[in-house]
């Protein structure tokens, strides 16, 4: 893996920018080498690797807390619908 691209990464989803703004001169890379290393990155497995490394290093080095944590569900859809309360219109 390597860090330009990665960094453009981490830009467009800190940003919300799109991948045309990513901007070549502070990464060393186009928006659209991004994308693509994302999309290669991705179908090769490698985010749930990375994020098993971080964790066993953050555990490592004592950082890891979990007696208290925050589960977010609000990206997630509901295929079923989903408990309502009312009818929808």
């Amino acid at each position: 893996m390597t860090a330009r691209p990665l960094a453009g990464i981490v830009h467009v989803l800190i940003t919300g920018c799109t991948w045309a703004q990513v901007p070549t001169e502070q990464f060393g890379c186009s928006g659209v080498t991004c994308w693509r290393r994302l999309r290669d990155w991705t179908e090769a497995g490698v985010w749930p690797h990375l994020h098993q490394v971080l964790l066993d290093e953050l555990r490592a080095a004592g950082k890891l807390d979990l007696e208290t944590a925050v589960v977010d569900g609000s990206h997630v859809r509901a295929l079923k619908g989903g408990l309502t309360p009312a009818l929808h219109r």
